[in-house]
């Protein structure tokens, strides 16, 4: 289907009542392109579940992808496509980023492990089917905020090139991104899991936080990796991001942190949310163009 994205947040705006339009005026200004709109791509199944993602092209794409972890808490929620395009995506689809939501299986049912292995296992079919989805497997980027800046990274950092040996086409695809852009991520899961009544999404055997905490991850071979952080986040510490930023920059790895002061978890102040979304916006188009 398609729609103009523009239309999309005023509907947004009507069903939420937003009292400030400022960040969709930002998102807005100088673009009324049309995107073409492929819901609920299945790339898995599990437990008889169809894992899906959203494809959001727009007329002006140029083949680079960005991979959006749709992730609060590692619960993942549906959201009507139409809502996503202008109150997340705009700025990314102005400049020819088509973008995929990935949906992942949910807490509390599902825990942080097999929320990482579903992103991965998406990034790979998107790889494996890059041509027939319009993208450049060699152009692809990850963001997402929090749980989903948390998977961003993990999928950066903690690339391979597929399983060798198996029997799944997918699995034996390479998950690699060309640039990342986390929001205020966790970043070393060995300090909090356990038992929670908030995250149930942290209570997993403590020996595999290891394996899917990106500070353990950074190498010389990673991707681009882009941090933005609030010093007022009380949710996440931002110290969080300054250990992953010294972790990149000690490899070597292009890396930035930007650290908006008194932003708070989520980005809630209008101000906040539009610096950190132009800084995103220009980091993919930067890297993600041709």
């Amino acid at each position: 289907m398609k729609m103009t994205w523009i239309l999309g947040f005023l509907l947004l705006s009507i069903a939420l009542g937003l009292p400030d339009l400022a960040i969709g005026q930002q998102i807005a200004s100088g673009s009324e392109a049309d995107v073409d709109v492929t819901p609920d791509v299945v790339y898995g199944r599990k437990d008889g579940m169809a894992l899906t993602f959203d494809v959001f092209r727009p007329s002006n794409a140029h083949g680079g992808a960005v991979l959006y972890m749709v992730s609060g808490g590692w619960v993942s929620r549906w959201t009507p496509p139409e809502w996503l395009i202008a109150w997340s995506f705009g700025g990314l689809l102005e400049k020819g980023l088509t973008v995929l939501a990935v949906r992942h299986g949910s807490a509390p049912r599902y825990k942080v492990p097999e929320a990482e292995a579903d992103v991965r296992r998406a990034l790979r079919y998107i790889r494996l089917h890059s041509e027939e989805l319009g993208i450049d497997e060699d152009r692809l980027g990850v963001f997402g905020g929090s749980a989903g800046g948390h998977l961003s990274l993990m999928l950066g950092l903690g690339s391979d090139d597929g399983v060798m040996g198996s029997n799944d086409e997918i699995l034996r695809t390479a998950a690699r991104v060309a640039a990342v852009v986390a929001y205020y991520p966790p970043v070393d899961l060995r300090a909090i899991v356990g038992p929670s009544e908030r995250f149930p999404a942290l209570d997993f055997a403590e020996e595999k936080a290891a394996s899917i905490s990106p500070i353990l991850f950074a190498s010389p071979d990673d991707p681009p990796t882009l941090l933005i952080h609030g010093d007022a986040d009380m949710l996440v510490n931002v110290r969080n991001s300054e250990v992953m930023f010294e972790a990149l920059q000690g490899e070597g790895v292009e890396s930035e942190l930007i650290i908006i002061p008194g932003g708070d978890h989520g980005f809630r102040v209008t101000a906040d949310r539009v610096r950190a979304q132009q800084a995103m916006v220009a980091w993919f188009d930067r890297h993600l163009r041709r």
